[in-house]
């Protein structure tokens, strides 16, 4: 039999680490998937400055996401250096996902105020707990293969936590609120922000920091220094961008298309929970990247979304091509939303062969953090103002002009979008072949490192 690695990682931090991402994805999944809508149909806002302050929102993103990466990078507690956040950041970020839906009646200038600084720090307290979610994996274990397993099980479990928000939210909220979506709208959240807390803490308990970095705190204008010349960093970073630009319009407009363009919100619930077809795709990346390369399977993930997407478009209302086309979307997507936090590593080991600089905190926070936050910021304000500038009125019958808005911006802004993410993809072969030999240099300078350190402190 053979020994037990010291660098095994057991079953239950793994299922712990997929824990994470699925608490997160409790409230994350429901702003990212109506939020909008919640604005519009329910707080009763315009729906151009609900689209500004999803926008507004996610700009503040472009700043907080480097310094959260920054703050990891300098931080060296009794818990670790990534780990800690989740036992810091788990109640305040439940607290203000609550209050984000909460939508007091006090005016509409009111409404507005509270809305845009409710979902500000809401999204700057997720963004403290997403990035340490990436943050953390090179720390849980030096493997890359058990890497590569680790990011499967936290896909999975972000996967598991959007599904059962989609496949629960507009039922609950018609159950809980009892014809009040406002009311509706408070219990669901305050529901899901509690078992996320209690989850996250769980994780938090359950998870362990083995691989030993050195005590240099590293801080923000060291950690730039990673990204020059970063070249398979930058080209993740783009290519991340574009796909959740094109994730979170498809998500955020797919209760629009079903309730106006087709006809049967009832239908929303039903496809959001086909969406789970993603962890399918996700759970098949260790096995198809013995056959493939990253670089391509990355590339054929986003073919496939998009392919869906126009079967989708051509199917119009037929059921049978739509749901068709929903299940190949969700695979491709699937697996293309997983890829960069498999890679990213990389990009950090890159960073430091090339420049010198071990910024984990800084590159894994911009690379997935600011994309996924900016990307779903931008992807909340397009629509808006396409569906505003083509006559989109909540609540009623909608003019065949304003349901050709609703169409562009579910279809073609999607579509053109997830093909904007393959152009950078194109330029990738070359550093995924170089992984092998950067990954070795590096781990030979860390443990050099590391025992100058011990001297150091004899």
């Amino acid at each position: 039999m053979s020994r037990k690695r010291k660098s095994d990682v057991s079953a239950n931090e793994r299922f712990s680490y997929a824990m994470l991402d699925t608490a997160g994805q409790l409230v994350f999944t429901v702003i990212s998937s109506y939020l909008l809508y919640f604005y519009t149909d329910v707080a009763k806002l315009p729906v151009a400055t609900a689209g500004i302050i999803l926008l507004v929102a996610r700009l503040f993103d472009g700043i907080d996401a480097p310094i959260w990466g920054s703050i990891i990078d300098m931080t060296n507690s009794k818990y670790g250096r990534a780990r800690p956040y989740f036992l810091w950041l788990a109640i305040p970020f439940s607290i203000f996902g609550v209050l984000t839906f909460w939508a007091p009646q006090v005016g509409l200038t009111g409404k507005i105020w509270w809305c845009a600084v409710t979902y500000i720090i809401t999204g700057i307290l997720y963004t403290g707990l997403n990035t340490p979610l990436t943050a953390v994996l090179p720390l849980l274990t030096p493997d890359p293969s058990e890497r590569l397993k680790l990011n499967s099980w936290r896909m999975t479990g972000s996967q598991l936590g959007v599904l059962i928000v989609n496949a629960t939210t507009l039922p609950l909220v018609a159950f809980l609120g009892r014809g009040n979506d406002v009311n509706g709208f408070r219990w669901l959240i305050i529901l899901f922000a509690a078992v996320s807390a209690i989850m996250t803490l769980y994780s938090f308990a359950h998870i362990k920091e083995r691989v030993h970095t050195t005590n240099e705190r590293v801080p923000l204008n060291k950690s730039v220094k990673a990204m020059k010349k970063n070249w398979p960093w930058i080209i993740i970073f783009i290519s991340n961008f574009f796909f959740w630009i094109a994730l979170t319009e498809r998500t955020s407009t797919l209760v629009y298309y079903f309730t106006y363009n087709l006809g049967n919100k009832g239908l929303v619930t039903i496809f959001n929970s086909i969406a789970s077809v993603q962890i399918a795709g996700m759970l098949a990346i260790p096995l198809i990247n013995k056959f493939m390369s990253k670089k391509n399977l990355w590339i054929s993930a986003l073919v496939l979304a998009i392919i869906g997407q126009f079967i989708i478009m051509i199917g119009d209302h037929n059921l049978t091509i739509v749901v068709v086309g929903w299940i190949l979307a969700n695979l491709g997507s699937g697996i293309a939303c997983s890829m960069p936090f498999a890679m990213l590593g990389s990009a950090v080991d890159y960073g430091k062969w090339k420049n010198g600089v071990n910024a984990t905190g800084l590159l894994t926070a911009l690379g997935t953090s600011f994309c996924l936050k900016v990307g779903s910021g931008l992807a909340g304000f397009i629509p808006s103002m396409i569906m505003a500038s083509f006559g989109y009125i909540a609540n009623k019958t909608q003019s065949t002009h304003a349901l050709l808005g609703i169409s562009i911006s579910f279809h073609w802004v999607t579509i053109v979008c997830f093909a904007i993410a393959i152009i950078p993809l194109l330029f990738y072969k070359k550093f995924e072949d170089m992984e092998d030999e950067i990954r070795e240099s590096v781990v030979a300078d860390s443990q050099a490192e590391i025992q100058d350190d011990k001297e150091t402190a004899k």
